[in-house]
């Protein structure tokens, strides 16, 4: 008889649990049919597992990735991407107009926006961020505005004039020339509007207490651990966020990271294995997110240092390397070949190049000819944290060192701390190092001025590869309003840099996020960063 009591009060007890777990659910259904099925509702706490810490959280500072998901959802642009692609949609400014000659850009503001410490949003809180930019001292200061506008005042390749407040909730650019791409520029998240009181009041330590107008604001920073922001209860558009809180956490081993989510102690997960897409897929308690595919995982040479200056050494790597055995081994499928420095969904893409064959002796043969007939030693960076384009980047470099061994060159490789990587890489620190980048806008201008022109040393040209027929094209892509003329410009380029070969381009991933069943309204942009304002779980 206690036997049977037990078991009934056992049964009593689980039945509570399982109520309990289904507390923060709806249940709605076809009345006709009485099917039922669970929807999600609106609040809770979501925890984001990454590979990484944000390097900072003032976007406009910084290139990571890992800091600009952070800053994206504390932070606004004044125009925004479609939720899919890169479409440009109002952000905080809900209109505009462009001069006929493409110099001038004039923004109306929704009206009554408040930052988060309770200061306006205003024409003349946007001229003073940009104002801010513009007066930038040096490319690692502010080095997107660099990559994406030319320059600082008074460098001659700068595209913005002036920024100024008209009235109360209108701004106007006026630009030295045209820029094709220059709303998708102002769409990136390191152009997002921060609080001119907070940047006054926080001084250097602005970095670490972002003020914006978000749908979260900014609470707290445990360094290589969590970010957390809370719901902003005053957020401009109506309903949203719908969650409460987002804690960002870092697990920097892939695997661990899957089996916290598995265990339930995260909610989403970026940086999923290839190999354990199959794990997830076969988990009814989990889902697969997929972001679309704009991004590139490159090998860069900096071709200021020896032997690196010599672009038939240069050319004897691009050689070298088994690309196809590294797409096999560490991508499984989740990945293409890649032959330019930018992905096949960018307009601009030159398919009629042919990437460099696999083949030891011709290698062997450019390094003779470069006066290197016995090899050389040389250091290669590998990057310590796990990125969209680059799975695992140390197993990647030991393919690399691998593959350089058979023809004479001996590689010591070498990792750092990743803001630290970043910071050493783009000061010309590293030989030989291994990098990616996500697309910002889906705009070839991203790619090619961004990474590899002359004016984007110092920011995001990590090679410091400078070639001025390069420099013409990509200006003349710049100021060219009509789409297939661009297109054929950058074609041209592309050209020539395949023929300079200051990368090894290695992969366009397709990467792989994993995720709660539960969850509802996420979508990983192509950019990489994406507002989760409208995610429910």
């Amino acid at each position: 008889m206690k036997k049977g009591l037990s078991i009934v009060f056992s049964l009593l007890f689980v039945l509570s649990l399982s109520l309990i777990g289904c507390s923060s659910t709806e249940k709605t259904g076809n009345e006709e049919t009485g099917e039922k099925k669970e929807k999600a509702v609106e609040g809770g706490t979501m925890v984001y597992a990454r590979g990484g810490d944000a390097v900072n959280l003032d976007p406009a500072t910084v290139t990571d990735g890992e800091s600009l998901i952070v800053s994206e959802q504390v932070l606004e642009t004044l125009v925004n991407y479609e939720k899919e692609t890169t479409d440009i949609i109002p952000g905080l400014a809900k209109d505009w107009v462009v001069s006929d000659d493409g110099k001038t850009y004039t923004f109306e503001l929704e009206e009554g926006i408040k930052f988060h410490d309770g200061t306006d949003l205003n024409a003349d809180a946007v001229a003073q961020n940009f104002e801010r930019w513009m007066n930038g001292k040096s490319e690692a200061e502010f080095p997107y505005f660099v990559s994406q506008f030319g320059g600082f005042k008074g460098d001659e390749s700068a595209v913005i004039k002036e920024v100024k407040a008209v009235d109360e909730n209108k701004v106007e650019f006026t630009l030295f020339r045209p820029q094709a791409p220059f709303l998708k520029n102002l769409a990136m998240t390191a152009f997002s509007i921060s609080s001119p009181a907070a940047i006054e009041k926080f001084g250097a330590k602005y970095i670490e207490n972002p003020v914006g107008t978000g749908p979260f604001k900014f609470e707290s920073w445990k360094r290589n651990d969590t970010i957390t922001v809370v719901k902003n209860e005053e957020y401009w558009k109506d309903g949203l966020p719908k969650l409460d809180k987002i804690i960002f956490k870092v697990i920097t081993d892939n695997s661990a990271r899957l089996n916290a989510l598995v265990k339930g102690e995260v909610d989403l997960m970026d940086g999923l294995n290839p190999s354990d897409v199959a794990k997830v897929e076969a988990d009814s308690n989990l889902q697969i997110f997929e972001r679309p595919s704009m991004n590139i995982g490159y090998l860069g040479f900096n071709v200021e240092k020896e032997p690196f200056d010599n672009k038939k050494v240069r050319q004897a790597i691009n050689h070298a390397i088994n690309k196809q055995a590294i797409l096999d081994n560490f991508y499984e499928g989740t990945a293409e070949l890649a032959k330019n420095p930018i992905p096949p969904s960018i307009n601009g893409y030159n398919d009629d190049i042919e990437d460099y064959e696999f083949d030891l002796d011709k290698a062997k043969k450019l390094l003779e000819e470069a006066g290197f007939k016995d090899g050389f030693k040389m250091d290669l960076w590998a990057m310590p944290v796990p990125r969209p384009y680059m799975p695992n980047g140390q197993k990647v470099a030991e393919a690399i060192q691998a593959d350089l061994e058979k023809i004479g060159i001996e590689v010591n490789i070498v990792s750092v701390e990743w803001a630290t990587y970043l910071e050493k890489t783009r000061d010309g620190e590293a030989p030989m190092f291994m990098l990616g980048w996500t697309g910002d806008n889906g705009d070839a201008d991203n790619f090619l001025y961004a990474l590899l022109d002359k004016d984007s040393i110092g920011s995001n040209n990590y090679s410091r590869y400078a070639n001025e027929d390069v420099h013409k094209l990509l200006i003349e892509a710049q100021t060219e309003t009509n789409e297939d003329k661009r297109n054929e410009l950058y074609k041209e380029a592309l050209e020539i840099i395949h023929d300079d070969a200051p990368w090894v381009p290695i992969a366009h991933s397709v990467p792989q996020l994993a995720g709660k069943s539960t969850i509802e309204g996420f979508f990983p942009h192509p950019t990489g960063v994406q507002v989760i304002d409208d995610v429910s779980m």
